[in-house]
């Protein structure tokens, strides 16, 4: 069983990710890691991720043990990625590690911005998890603060909606809904609320 969720930041598509492969025993793969990866690897080495060319290498040639690196959850390489992920490229590096995931024996959960759509068209279940911009913020900025990282919120909001604006207009995998993907909206709701309705979706559907 492959599930496909998308959703823009902080919108709870990762938390709910991850509930729904321990609920359902599979694989999970937070896909805006890759991404993460990608531009930390660029920001560890002072060059701007707007650098095409150095960011399509950085993509080649994937560190895979950033993904334990704390700075990978910062703001900075948060923003980093929403640039490196706009290159054409760049995806074309990542995709065949994503679809290789998915398609591993008994399935997995992926999140992102394109699963639905472009990793995995295919999938046995898709969802569009959505929320208002300053919920989101919100929840954003108290995680940050809990990691000690400072931001103020009004400075979040604006990156929010600068990087909703940039993940669904670029050219290449746009973020948007599949035709048959089921849309959540966690707009003020518990995530153990969230499940429940995901869960109800699978298993009236399985």
């Amino acid at each position: 069983m492959i599930i496909a969720i998308d959703g823009p930041l902080a919108s709870g598509k990762g938390t709910l990710a991850r509930a729904l492969a321990a609920h359902y025993g599979l694989p999970h793969l937070d896909t805006g890691a890759l991404y993460r990866a990608t531009a930390l690897q660029l920001i560890n080495k002072n060059i701007e991720p707007s650098n095409e060319s150095e960011a399509i290498k950085a993509a080649n040639a994937l560190d895979l043990s950033l993904f334990e690196n704390p700075e990978l959850r910062s703001a900075k390489t948060g923003a980093g990625a929403s640039v490196v992920a706009a290159f054409p490229e760049v995806r074309k590096a990542l995709y065949d590690f994503q679809v290789n995931f998915a398609n591993q024996e008994g399935g997995a959960v992926l999140d992102g911005r394109d699963i639905g759509t472009v990793i995995c068209p295919n999938a046995d279940f898709k969802f569009f998890v959505v929320a208002d911009a300053n919920e989101r913020a919100e929840r954003r900025h108290r995680e940050l603060l809990e990691k000690g990282e400072e931001i103020a919120l009004e400075t979040l909001i604006t990156q929010i909606k600068e990087r909703d604006e940039r993940d669904s207009n670029r050219n290449d995998a746009p973020l948007t809904m599949a035709k048959d993907a089921h849309l959540l909206d966690t707009s003020g709701l518990s995530i153990e609320r969230v499940i429940e309705k995901a869960c109800a979706i699978i298993d009236a559907n399985r």
